[in-house]
This record gives C-alpha cells, sequence and structure tokens, in this order.
C-alpha cells in the first residue's frame, strides 16, 4: 500500500481548490514539483500522525480526441493506479453529469478505495441538493466545500484510514531507494549489486503491488533494495513514462530509508532528477548522488571536480550530499556506493549526547553570536538532540522566533563542520530557554 492520495474529477469542479486546501498552501508544490504537464502538482500532507502526499489530476475527459486532453486521461490513469486511495470531486452546482458517470465507472474498476466528496456544498440548499449524489452509489461520501474547508476534516480523517505508515516492513534493516528517470540504469545497477546468481539474496514481496524488496546480504553487509527499476515492464503505460517515473519514485521514497538517485553523465542533472531530489529532501530521507555512464565520458584532468560543482550549484543550498561517479554496466565504484549508503543510513539514525554537542557548539556561539534583536542580545543556553526520524537539533534561547535564516544556514554548518551528517537533511527548532 502507497501513501499517495489522488484526487480525480471531471475538469472544473475544484480539485485544485481541494488540492491547495489538503497540503495547506496556496498553489503548493513541493519545491516547484510538477508532472509532465502543466498542471499535474504533488504535495505534501500531515493529518492526524499521517504524512502523505496528495496527487492533483487534471480534468478526466473520457473519448476526447484532443491531444491534451488525451495526455490528461493518460495521467489520470497512472495516478488512480499508483494512489493508496481516491477522492472522487464532483460538483454539487452542476449535480451528476454524463461525465461523472464515466469517471465513476473507471473507478469502480480500480479496486482501489474511492471517497466520493461533493464540492461547493456552503448552504443548507446545496446541502439539500446534494443528498442526490449519494445515488452515484458510493458508500463513502462526503459533502465539503474546497473553498472554505468545511467538511475537509471528516474527508481527511477517512482518507487516512486508508493509509499505511512509512517502513512497513518488518526489520530493521536499512531500506534503500534506487531512484532515476527512465533509462538512467537503475535496472543495470541493481542487477550488479545484487549480483547475477541470486541465489544470495531473499525476495520479499514488498507493500507496493509491483515494487520487490530484495534483501541485500554480500560481504558482511545486509540491508534491503527497493527496486524502481521496472517501470517499462508496466503493460498498461507506455505513454507517460515521465510521469509514471515520478508516481514510482515517490512511492520508493515513501519506504526507503535513503535513496540513491541516479543520473546520467551524458546529461547532467536535470530537471526531473531535481524533481526527485527535493522529494527525497522534503521527506528526510537520506541522498546519495551516483553520476552513472561516467565511462561513456570523454574526460579530462578538472571533469569530474566541474562536474560535481555543477550538481552542488543546482542542489544548494543542501549541498552536504556524496556525489560518485560510476559505472554500472563496467561494474566501476559499485562496492563504493554500499559503503556510501549504508553510512547515510547511519549518519540518519546518528545521536549526538547533548553535553557533546554543547561542549563543542556553546564556544562557536559565544564567538559568533545571533544578531541582537531590536537591541536584545539573543543568547542560546543549551542545544539538544531530538528524537525524530532525521537529525533534528533543538536550540534553547530567548527571542526563539527571531533567529535570521542566515544564522540558522551558520548553525548547520558549523553542526556538520564537527559532526559528520554527510547525505542526511538536518532540522533545527528554537525554542524559549
Amino acid at each position: 500500500m502507497s501513501n499517495i492520495v489522488a484526487i480525480v474529477g471531471r475538469p472544473n469542479v475544484g480539485k485544485s481548490t481541494l488540492f491547495n486546501r489538503l497540503i495547506g498552501k496556496r498553489q503548493a508544490i513541493i519545491d516547484d514539483v510538477s508532472g509532465v504537464t502543466r498542471d499535474r502538482q504533488y504535495g505534501s500532507a500531515h493529518w492526524n500522525g499521517h504524512e502523505f502526499v496528495v496527487v492533483d489530476t487534471g480534468g478526466f475527459v473520457e473519448g476526447s480526441q484532443d491531444v491534451f486532453e488525451k495526455e490528461i486521461r493518460a495521467q489520470v490513469r497512472i495516478a488512480i493506479d499508483e494512489s493508496a486511495v481516491i477522492i472522487f470531486l464532483v460538483d454539487v452546482e452542476t449535480g451528476e453529469t454524463d461525465l461523472d458517470q464515466e469517471v465513476a465507472t473507471l473507478l469502480r474498476n480500480s479496486n482501489k478505495p474511492v471517497i466520493l466528496a461533493v464540492n461547493k456544498v456552503d448552504n443548507s440548499h446545496r446541502f439539500i441538493d446534494a443528498q442526490e449524489m449519494w445515488g452515484m452509489g458510493f458508500a463513502s461520501t462526503h459533502f465539503i466545500s474546497s473553498a472554505s474547508g468545511s467538511g475537509t476534516g471528516e474527508l481527511l480523517d477517512e482518507a487516512v484510514s486508508h493509509l499505511t505508515d512509512d517502513n512497513e516492513l518488518e526489520t530493521d534493516l536499512p531500506k534503500i531507494a534506487i531512484v532515476g528517470q527512465p533509462n538512467v540504469g537503475k535496472s543495470t545497477f541493481t542487477n550488479v549489486l545484487l549480483g547475477e546468481d541470486r541465489n544470495i539474496v531473499t525476495e520479499i514481496a514488498g507493500t507496493t503491488r509491483d515494487s520487490i524488496h530484495t534483501k541485500y546480504n554480500l560481504y558482511g553487509k545486509e540491508f534491503f533494495i527497493i527496486d524502481t527499476a521496472g517501470i517499462r515492464k508496466k503493460q498498461k503505460v507506455h505513454e507517460d513514462l515521465e510521469f509514471y517515473s515520478v508516481m514510482r519514485a515517490i512511492r520508493a521514497i515513501e519506504e526507503a530509508d535513503v535513496c540513491a538517485l541516479l543520473i546520467d553523465a551524458r546529461t547532467g542533472i536535470e530537471a526531473q532528477d531535481m524533481s526527485i531530489f527535493r522529494l527525497a529532501q522534503k521527506r528526510n530521507k537520506g541522498i546519495a548522488i551516483f553520476v552513472n555512464k561516467w565511462d561513456l565520458i570523454e574526460k579530462e584532468t578538472n571533469t569530474a571536480r566541474d562536474f560535481e560543482l555543477e550538481i552542488k550549484r543546482r542542489i544548494a543550498p543542501f549541498t552536504d550530499v556524496p556525489i560518485v561517479f560510476i559505472s554500472a554496466l563496467e561494474k566501476i565504484r559499485i562496492f563504493k556506493t554500499v559503503e556510501i549508503l549504508l553510512h547515510i543510513y547511519e549518519n540518519k539514525i546518528k545521536k549526538i549526547s547533548t553535553s557533546k554537542l554543547n561542549d563543542v557548539l556553546l564556544p562557536i556561539i559565544q564567538n559568533t553570536p545571533p544578531p541582537a534583536h531590536r537591541g536584545n542580545m539573543i543568547k542560546v543556553k543549551y542545544i539538544t538532540q531530538m528524537t525524530a526520524s532525521h537529525p533534528v537539533f533543538a536550540f534553547f534561547c530567548n527571542h526563539p522566533d527571531h533567529i535570521r535564516e542566515s544564522y540558522k544556514l551558520f548553525l548547520e554548518n558549523q553542526i556538520r563542520a564537527n559532526f559528520d551528517f554527510s547525505g542526511v537533511k538536518i532540522s533545527l527548532v528554537f525554542k524559549d530557554k
């Protein structure tokens, strides 16, 4: 089961408004992550302790010959296929239409949990009119107003009941997702990692229908690989591989502890690579970047250095990310990638004692204190690491709301300079002393 909620419906029923309502932002996209067409959006949402991804699909128009509408239909079907639960949005103003019935038929055939949400129910008269929508035959029906938020709490309550917690696989072993664009070499990389003779591994059915968690157990190293390399084998999808690859990456990232992002040395880091990188960063996953097909590049003295500098420029300000130049086909630096991925996992779960944090950071803060707020000195009393899924450090001080962003970056850099958190996102919180 994935942690993806898809919003589906015909055009102009308020899907984007509901999308923004569910993620709690206006026009919010995960670091400008968008799909192949202009209105495909992915947003991170939180509700009652659950974290999940909301996908805003385009308006579904069955049977249209319009090229753009055909593209939307293909992507809607992919979103339905990859989601854990579907919110089917209709409009009380227009009432039930033939197109709504076509969408309803598609959803019933999906064998996925479907919640009917009747939108624009913002007064008593429309509430009465909305009762007719029970005739569509969906047991889970909610009357909402995307614009005001009325009814969306109950809608979310039901939606998250169909979701699963991250890392369903019952094991303490690290889970590493191999992600990247189509044709970047994920399948070859995975096969080389595992070896052609697969009797050394144990295949365990994953939490998604197509995803396989494969256990790596070689040279004293153990972890699970979440392989997303099978996207070209998906028989029902031949039109939208780019969009499908993002959907598969989202699912893999949700389940993983660490993500190995493969990019093609011949093209460099592209917008789609950045989309996947930011998704993993937003989800607080460990990240390493492996530049594959390095054997195909003509090299000069500084080729690797310049390539790495360009990647770090693109991924800034989170640049403390291992970058390794590999060739899966030629088996160049493959074992090094394993070492790095497991090291990132150790960094992700690392705990620094409060005494060590304060011994190292307080003298640095005293020598370079935060800028004053309205003439009042800001004093940091002590620092501690909080319990979280990734490294989170709490700074106890006066005027915690007035620490400048530049100083927060300074503190993060000092933590990274004194403690190894390579490949791992760090979060800083400031609390009243």
